[in-house]
């Protein structure tokens, strides 16, 4: 699924704990995956944003010459806008989106 695509809520809602917790064994652990989830999100998103912002750099300019430009300032108002990792990451978990496993410990 795309970034610019998700149905995840860009305000705070109130999620219900037992939907979260369904397909883990506790609480926590769904926390843990949806944490890890929004860290991945969060990279790729900034990976993005960079991404198309170095295409307005200017590497030789002078305190001086440094002007604001007004199709950066649009990309970063829509990125902005965007839905936080986290909401994205909770949506994914709850719509059966992410997928988890448990590694073996073998000591």
């Amino acid at each position: 699924m795309s970034l610019k695509d998700t149905k995840a809520e860009v305000s705070t809602i109130t999620y219900d704990k037992d939907k979260i917790e369904a397909k883990v064994a506790s609480i926590y652990e769904a926390i843990v995956i949806m944490g890890k989830r929004a860290e991945q999100i969060n990279g790729e998103i900034r990976s993005e944003l960079h991404g198309k912002l170095d295409e307005f750099a200017v590497h030789n300019s002078t305190l001086e010459e440094v002007f604001e430009n007004r199709e950066q300032i649009e990309i970063s108002k829509h990125y902005e806008k965007m839905p936080k990792p986290t909401s994205i990451a909770i949506r994914e978990w709850l719509d059966d989106e992410i997928y988890h496993r448990k590694t073996d410990e073998k000591n």
